[in-house]
């Protein structure tokens, strides 16, 4: 009996099943992907899967800036 697991040579994905789309930055909160590359991401070859990869932490900094919260609601 072989008791080896069959696996595939691909780049998984970064999905980590939170799926929310940020209003302004149009990417999901959760993987850091488009919604382009996330409805694409089946089709892509390895090399694009892994360059999309290699961007998704520059990624979230655009993710932690406040826009505005309770103290920017009682200033106006």
């Amino acid at each position: 009996m072989n008791d080896q697991v069959w696996s595939r040579d691909e780049v998984d994905s970064p999905c980590v099943q939170v799926c929310v789309v940020h209003p302004e930055e149009r990417i999901c909160i959760g993987c850091l992907r488009s919604l382009d590359e996330i409805a694409r991401w089946s089709r892509m070859t390895a090399q694009e899967r892994r360059d999309i990869m290699a961007d998704l932490p520059a990624r979230a900094p655009a993710l932690t800036r406040r826009r505005g919260g309770r103290a920017a609601r009682l200033k106006g």
